[in-house]
């Protein structure tokens, strides 16, 4: 059959819509009524994050070891309009993590994302001067809190059909920040703490994904960009010559924490300017 060519202007409407859907403009609001939980969220990606969310629609609790972290995050968002709460959580602490999911269900009634942010890296140097006390702070912090925190939420989101898991690692996953051995090794952890939780969680209609930031410009981070020498070092590794923003990464876990994601689980996404990322 002869296929007659749309008109030019047909075609433009055509490319607008696909540019749209593309970009999350066709749907406003894709993350509405729902409970989203973001650790170490009154700073840098993490608030980023938290106000992303909350941007898409989402009733977000932000969280913090300092209640006037908490607080200061929290005025901030509210005042732009967006249902934001939070509570202190060290999520080292057992009875902090209980509180955290407590809060959002006396709040909202459940909860439907979490997102892992919370990290430590107590340590710069090399690999062999690694006390046993450094091992243990981060990877009881950076690893073991971030599993036991998903097994006290996915209970949680079961009650409520499912949910959505976004545990943020680090492209120092893939290629080693020098003198951050035991951060690096805690980020790769959490690859395989994906993979696996993500096939076990599936049976509740929970999926886990992973965000590995690059050099993101963050107080975190200031010992890799504030060196301009360092700086430089690390961007020549990358294909987009810049140091990446907060905000780069928050777009990418709306989506995963969305139905436009429904068929993606167990992945990581890398948001790191080009830098090389495979095993």
């Amino acid at each position: 059959m002869l296929k007659v060519p749309l008109p030019l202007g047909a075609c433009a409407r055509s490319w607008k819509s696909v540019r749209m859907a593309s970009c999350g403009m066709a749907r406003r609001n894709p993350l509405e009524n729902k409970v989203a939980l973001v650790t170490a969220s009154t700073d840098g990606i993490g608030f980023a994050i938290a106000r992303r969310l909350a941007q898409d629609g989402a009733h977000v609790v932000v969280s913090s070891r300092k209640q006037q972290n908490v607080d200061r995050a929290v005025a901030a968002l509210q005042g732009e309009g967006l249902s934001v709460s939070g509570t202190v959580c060290h999520v080292g602490k057992a009875e902090d993590r209980e509180r955290l999911v407590a809060t959002a269900v006396k709040l909202h009634g459940g909860v439907d994302i979490l997102v892992s942010n919370a990290a430590v890296n107590p340590f710069f140097g090399s690999l062999m001067d690694v006390t046993e006390e450094v091992w243990d702070k981060v990877l009881d912090i950076n690893v073991k809190a971030a599993a036991l925190l998903t097994k006290a939420v996915v209970p949680e989101m079961a009650k409520r059909g499912g949910g959505s898991i976004v545990i943020v690692s680090s492209i120092g996953a893939y290629s080693p920040f020098p003198s951050l051995g035991p951060y690096n090794v805690s980020k790769t952890a959490l690859l395989g703490l994906t993979k696996n939780l993500a096939i076990e969680l599936a049976e509740w209609n929970v999926r886990v994904n992973c965000l590995a930031p690059g050099l993101i410009k963050t107080s975190f981070s200031r010992m890799l960009w504030e060196d301009q020498a360092r700086q430089e070092s690390v961007k020549a590794a990358m294909q987009i010559k810049r140091i990446g923003k907060p905000e780069d990464c928050a777009g990418i876990v709306s989506f995963l924490c969305s139905e436009d994601a429904s068929y993606i689980t167990g992945e990581t996404v890398v948001v790191a300017g080009g830098t090389q990322s495979h095993l």
